[in-house]
């Protein structure tokens, strides 16, 4: 303890890369490219099965709720059975529901895997977030979590192009035995992990009967799903919005969107461990804004790419910057439960916006998804302020 005081005091920083670290962005990317594989080709899916468009926001959000209401159940079970427990059944659960989608004939049998799928997601991604937070230093939480998001922005970057490609020349049967394969590769880098022990908090944890959040990380929670809203509309509709506008290039968004993501996250870590969430979250949440926009007007495909890079950086500054505050404030014993509370919004966000956007596009068109998410986006800025003149009142 002495040795590492006199470490930090001569400015010696604590090691990121370390090889637990590295294990699990290596699992991270590989659940997340067998993930956003399936995104774009879902909807082919659906129109495969015989659904049509509005079926397609409903798979979209089946998924992401049932990830909902899992979260806290997984929050709960990462302080009382442990990390790896939590992390290995997820990944497992995961892998079944997704290498299972091939046999589904029907849409009541895909609805009930993806709501399967949605537990195996919501219990991995709730785990590798909180063991990410366990294994990075203290000192540069938000740079560790932002170089951790990397693993599934590389895997954003990829995943969707090679999804689509994949479906183009093999059957979707064997497109999701692909991705239930990267989700064993996952589950085989999370066993080699080694994890840490819950720590525990110096006074006794009294839990409500209905405990369900961390109240120390509702506030970064409630400005990520005004954030994540937009993510719906951009995942689920901006394929179909481009075609109807006779635009090529989709496929580039997300690879212009995941680089420029990537770009942003080597910076934005470090921002926030000097500065504070004050020098991150309004720039950032402005260049959103800016992006929704473009995608409100896009007239060509120049517009398309330079939404994309411009989302990219904000999506990419303000999401682990919000992580980091989410976790920074609760108690040792609570860690799991604050990122069980952060990716809950986040999954309400994507959720709502999906299937909120598809009846807001077909009663007004695409260009009117955009427009409403630019209002979410002002909204969070609007709260966000608030909430910095309330804590300062409090504080």
């Amino acid at each position: 303890m002495e040795k590492q005081l006199v470490g930090q005091r001569a400015g010696v920083k604590e090691r990121i890369w370390t090889k637990d670290f590295i294990l699990i962005c290596f699992a991270n990317f590989f659940i997340f490219l067998g993930f956003q594989m399936t995104l774009p080709t879902i909807p082919l899916f659906v129109e495969y099965l015989g659904g049509n468009d509005q079926l397609i926001g409903l798979v979209v959000g089946i998924f992401t709720f049932s990830a909902l209401l899992l979260r806290p159940y997984a929050g709960h079970a990462l302080e009382s059975k442990g990390r790896r427990f939590v992390y290995l059944i997820g990944l497992a659960v995961f892998v079944v529901s997704v290498g299972s989608f091939g046999f589904a004939t029907g849409m009541f049998l895909l609805f009930f895997l993806r709501i399967i799928q949605g537990v195996g997601w919501g219990f991995s991604t709730t785990a590798s977030g909180t063991i990410a937070t366990d294994i990075v230093p203290a000192t540069r939480r938000g740079e560790g979590l932002g170089y951790y998001g990397l693993s599934g922005n590389i895997a954003l970057a990829l995943g969707p192009s090679l999804g689509l490609a994949l479906a183009g020349i093999i059957s979707f049967k064997s497109l999701f035995f692909v991705c239930a394969g990267l989700g064993l590769l996952a589950f085989f880098m999370a066993t080699r992990i080694h994890y840490k022990g819950v720590e525990k908090s110096s006074t006794p944890a009294v839990t409500a009967k209905w405990d369900f959040y961390e109240k120390s990380a509702l506030q970064p929670s409630m400005l990520l799903f005004f954030i994540t809203v937009t993510f719906g509309g951009i995942a689920t509709f901006l394929p179909l919005y481009s075609a109807q506008k006779g635009i090529a290039g989709i496929e580039w968004y997300f690879l212009i969107y995941a680089l420029f993501l990537m770009i942003s996250r080597t910076f934005a870590g470090q921002l926030y461990d000097r500065k504070g969430h004050q020098a991150v979250f309004i720039p950032g949440a402005a260049f959103i804004l800016v992006a929704m926009i473009l995608l409100a007007w896009l007239p060509n495909s120049f517009i398309l790419f330079l939404a994309a890079g411009i989302y990219g950086l904000g999506f990419g500054s303000v999401q682990p910057a919000l992580q980091a505050w989410a976790v920074e404030k609760a108690k040792p014993n609570r860690k799991g439960m604050a990122n069980a509370t952060f990716f809950s919004f986040f999954d309400l966000g994507v959720g709502i916006g999906a299937i909120m956007f598809g009846q807001i596009g077909h009663l007004w068109g695409y260009a009117s998804i955009y427009v409403t998410s630019a209002i979410s986006i002002v909204i969070s800025i609007l709260l966000y302020i608030y909430l910095l003149f309330r804590n300062k009142q409090l504080s």
